[in-house]
């Protein structure tokens, strides 16, 4: 019987951990800059929801500074051996992000504090839509190809922030617009919801497939990768 490979080669291994440490340098670099603008603008302009994106920022940096450092390890049987560390590490920051901005969105819609008009806020979140997704996509395939669902993990974490842009900027442009001001603590709300999702995810190690039967995993799909999804697999979508 021919023996069918459940993962990459070695070599492969090596590449696609090479591709993800650059991609976590890149999330980190970015990361920082958008937490000091971020925070910045949103203590200027009292926004709850810019200020809970800017510590999303710097919580995505923690995430991604955990998949750099399981990454760092050169044998793959180490960086395995960080990959549940790593995970709980992961969805600790989802769950962080999720109380503080609770919280912060109840101080303001309870009447202790109101968002002002934004433009630096509206343009970081514009430019962040825009990035985000190209970085999350790109790590999503190279953790699917490898197998790790840390590296699942953190390019949801990265994923989040392009759903945090995205509220963010409809939250901000009501806000600008029409004088909403609720919309900002609201679209802060909608953010810890997100990321209590993301975060248990994490704490579960979902991300990569499973096969449910031993069956299922001496035949694997002919297109499936080191996660175990084939082309028709949603799980690590």
């Amino acid at each position: 019987m021919t023996a069918i490979s459940l993962g990459p080669s070695p070599a492969r291994r090596e590449t696609l951990a090479r591709r993800i440490r650059l991609l976590v340098t890149a999330t980190i670099v970015y990361n920082v800059i958008e937490a000091v603008a971020a925070l910045t603008a949103g203590t200027i302009a009292s926004s709850t929801a810019l200020i809970g994106f800017g510590l999303d920022s710097v919580i995505e940096v923690s995430s991604a500074a955990a998949v750099a450092w399981q990454f760092s390890a050169r044998d793959h049987a180490v960086r395995e051996a960080r990959e549940h560390t790593t995970l709980r590490i992961i969805a600790v920051s989802f769950f962080v992000l999720a109380a503080y901005v609770t919280i912060d969105a109840v101080r303001a819609l309870t009447g202790t504090g109101e968002a002002e008009r934004s433009l630096p806020g509206i343009v970081l979140a514009a430019l962040s839509l825009a990035v985000m997704p190209f970085l999350s996509a790109a790590q999503r395939r190279a953790g699917r190809e490898l197998g790790s669902a840390s590296a699942v993990a953190d390019s949801k974490q990265t994923l989040l922030c392009t759903y945090l842009s995205a509220v963010l900027l409809a939250g901000l442009v009501l806000n600008a617009a029409l004088g909403w001001s609720w919309a900002d603590p609201v679209a802060a709300l909608a953010i810890a919801v997100l990321a209590v999702k993301e975060g248990r995810d994490a704490w579960q190690g979902k991300g990569c497939c499973a096969p449910a039967t031993a069956s299922a995993a001496a035949t694997p799909s002919a297109d499936a990768d080191a996660c175990g999804c084939g082309a028709d697999c949603a799980c690590c979508s």
